[in-house]
């Protein structure tokens, strides 16, 4: 939203596009009582007044600028010292400046040489908006509305004159950006300067061809968009060149390296190095927005935030498959790339975890393919082909994809920082730092254990025989996953049995794991080698459905192809203790994974006290079990289920404080909870429930309103894409009345 401020007196030097629009826009708003503008050309100036974009203008420069309180400075690079040359006896002690040119360098040169070193009140800052058009006819009060605007503070900059332009600029609507002034020159000489550039040189080298007519009569849509900058003001970008000499070099020398290695590619026809080249640059253009900041999974975009609003349901009905299990998809991606030859996935999740996954391999050089309509082909490195990637990987809001790279990256030759979002970043690590230290790598984290996690490369490490302290499948594999690389021989022995996807995928693509009992042993020196992997329906994404068909009369539906691992049946287990109408239809086995179709009736659930040894097999679906357990007759007990105080949320408490809402009794213990169910009689009432952000606790609330007697209103639910993209549309054509609610943050 744009701020509503007041400036009394602003001057304009250089009446263009860019300045004239910022005018424009503050004057459309009310945010400016007086405008006096200069410019080289009286046409201009005469023209802006008639427009009422200024309410006078003069000849002498100094008259203009004499007690601005803002002074906006629009004029081309190579003029911008002459034009502080001739303001700097004429502005007031109050007068803020800033700028809007797109080289920051060599403008804080030109500050310091007129004014002085250190001077406060100048406030460098580049909008990133533009216009087919020019000059004042083209001011557009719009122009910079989502637009990104760069501010470049020194160390120097008066915190009162930041603010100013700060406001002046988000009054218009334009989304600011703060970097450092080498840190901006350096990335607009690869967005923007370096682009200009080659786009200029192509044209004139084509132009000079001897069959320039021939090509240019040809010329498709792709030459007239890559070449359309090059009918920009020469003069212009001259200056521009000139300004951001050293920057543009660097870049430009970066570009020719690479380009020798295209060109050596094509002509040896090396068509993977090719492929790496285009996905990885789709990808990064699929992010263009971060790019500009050089953020490119390095932080999360803001998204929409999004509500769902779940009114009273039907009986739930039909056969269909719900998305590709997330562990299976996470850990495709990480053992493809670390194999020999090409491996292809079908069933790949599309969710955000999983991408966050695969977009850290390709940052670290693996070729991948896809994804599209679940297909994914991986060409794979070798366990020891992975290259340091340019930046902090960024990992989002996956727990698994943090704690299974770690056991990963202790393994590598280089550095790797591991960032998350802000629910990640809350999350424990230090129960993978620990082993990993054990076996003598150098793992960092921050206060309390929590991400960011730095792990140091090219540390020697030795296998160890691991004593899980409690269960979890994404310790086990990261001790695991770091084995691959150990000297000797690595064991995990765990006090529950969880997931084996790690296990039975290693043996997939060909590795020799040993499985006793409880313990998992595996030793260094062996070989991935590619395979096939057909990823199964995640059986968390259908336990929401399996809790919806159980709860509502009536309801009778299937689920296709669903992964029945048996440390993951814990889910199916519960339900039919429960009482639950569930038949597990054609089972079989693809790719070392069990699967089946699942046919769940509605039936009235009883109360019971969960098993301790199904916790750990249906850890992730405790959310949507709580949901069954309202729903019950009679009392639910959970114990031994800690864990889930430590996912994306504090699962316990999220989901209790939820059920209270809906006027169930419920209450959290330090390891579960205890539930009354209303039984077949009851309802949920209506009410708003707070996600936390957490995609499982969304999608069970989602459900509840199946049995819900007045709406059900969840907040923060943009997440959900993370692990069951589609879910809304899959959940309304089955019978659930959900609708969606957008918003910005």
């Amino acid at each position: 939203m744009s701020k509503r401020i007041q400036i009394p007196r602003i001057a304009v030097i250089g009446l263009g596009l860019i300045g004239c629009s910022w005018i424009k826009a503050l004057r459309m708003r009310g945010c400016v009582d007086e405008v006096r503008g200069y410019d080289r050309n009286l046409d201009s100036m005469q023209l802006a007044l008639s427009e009422g974009l200024i309410d006078s203008y003069s000849e002498d420069i100094g008259a203009v600028v004499q007690n601005a309180d803002l002074v906006i400075v629009s004029v081309p690079i190579m003029a911008m010292r002459p034009v502080l040359e001739s303001i700097r006896a004429h502005i007031a002690e109050h007068t803020v400046i800033t700028d809007v040119g797109s080289v920051k360098g060599s403008v804080a040169t030109d500050v310091a040489a007129v004014f002085g070193k250190g001077f406060p009140r100048f406030v460098l800052g580049h909008p990133i908006a533009g216009s087919e058009r020019s000059g004042v006819m083209a001011a557009d009060e719009n122009l910079y509305v989502r637009h990104k605007v760069i501010i470049t503070p020194e160390p120097h900059t008066s915190k009162e004159a930041l603010a100013l332009v700060r406001d002046a600029w988000t009054a218009v609507g334009a989304d600011l950006e703060h970097m450092s002034v080498s840190h901006h020159d350096e990335v607009l000489a690869a967005t923007s300067h370096l682009p200009h550039l080659l786009a200029y040189s192509l044209v004139d080298t084509l132009a000079n061809s001897h069959e320039n007519k021939e090509i240019f009569n040809y010329a498709a849509g792709g030459f007239r968009d890559f070449t359309r900058i090059a009918a920009s003001s020469p003069v212009m970008w001259r200056d521009i060149f000139g300004a951001n000499k050293d920057q543009i070099l660097k870049t430009l020398d970066l570009f020719s390296h690479d380009l020798a290695f295209l060109r050596a590619a094509i002509e040896q026809g090396d068509s993977t190095f090719v492929m790496g080249v285009l996905t990885r640059a789709k990808s990064a253009r699929d992010h263009f927005s971060k790019i500009l900041a050089r953020r490119a999974y390095v932080e999360p975009m803001k998204t929409a935030s999004i509500s769902y609003i779940a009114n009273p349901g039907k009986a739930l009905s039909g056969s269909f498959r719900v998305p590709g299990d997330k562990s299976i998809s996470h850990r495709s991606i990480m053992l493809g790339s670390l194999a020999n030859g090409t491996t292809e996935v079908t069933g790949f999740l599309e969710g955000e975890d999983s991408l966050a996954t695969l977009q850290a391999f390709r940052d670290m050089g693996v070729v991948i393919e896809g994804p599209h309509r679940g297909r994914v082909t991986i060409h794979g490195v070798g366990l020891h082909g992975l290259q340091a990637p340019p930046n902090a990987l960024y990992l989002g809001n996956s727990g698994t994809s943090m704690r299974l790279l770690a056991g990963l990256m202790a393994g590598q030759a280089f550095d790797v920082e591991m960032t998350g979002d802000e629910s990640l970043s809350k999350r424990p690590m230090g129960r993978v730092a620990d082993p990993l230290a054990l076996m003598g790598a150098i793992v960092e984290t921050a206060e309390a254990g929590r991400p960011p996690i730095k792990v140091k490369g090219g540390s020697p490490l030795k296998g160890i025989h691991y004593d899980l302290p409690m269960a979890s499948a994404q310790v086990k594999s990261c001790v695991l996953l770091a084995g691959l690389y150990a000297e000797g021989e690595t064991s995990v022995t765990e006090p529950a049995p969880t997931r084996d996807h790690t296990e039975r995928m290693l043996r997939g693509f060909g590795y020799d794991v040993t499985v006793e009992g409880n313990k998992v042993t595996l030793r260094s020196g062996g070989e991935l080698t590619a395979t096939e992997i057909d990823v199964p329906s995640d059986i968390s994404s259908a336990a929401f459905f399996m809790v919806g068909a159980s709860i509502m009369p009536g309801s009778d539906i299937t689920l296709e192809h669903v992964g029945i691992n048996p440390t993951r049946i814990g889910v199916i287990n519960i339900l039919r203790a429960m009482g639950g109408n569930i038949d597990v239809l054609n089972e079989r086995e693809v790719g070392g994974e069990p699967v089946a179709d699942i046919r769940i009736r509605s039936a009235q659930l009883k109360g019971i006290h969960i098993p301790e040894d199904q916790v750990p097999l249906a850890i992730d679906e405790f959310p949507a079990i709580f949901i069954a357990a309202a729903c019950a007759e009679g009392e639910t007990i959970l114990t031994g289920a800690e864990e889930l105080r430590v996912k994306e949320s504090d699962r316990i408490q999220a989901m209790v404080d939820g059920m209270v809402t809906l006027g169930v009794n419920a209450v959290g213990t330090e390891d579960g909870a205890v539930i009354q169910g209303f039984g077949a009689e009851g309802s949920f009432g209506g009410g708003e429930i707070d996600s936390q952000h957490d995609h499982r606790i969304a999608m069970s609330f989602a459900m509840a309103s199946l049995r819900a007697s007045a709406p059900v209103v969840i907040r923060d639910c943009a997440n959900v894409a993370t692990s069951f993209p589609g879910f809304v549309e899959l959940a309304s054509d089955c019978g659930v009345n959900l609708q969606v609610e957008s918003g910005d943050e």
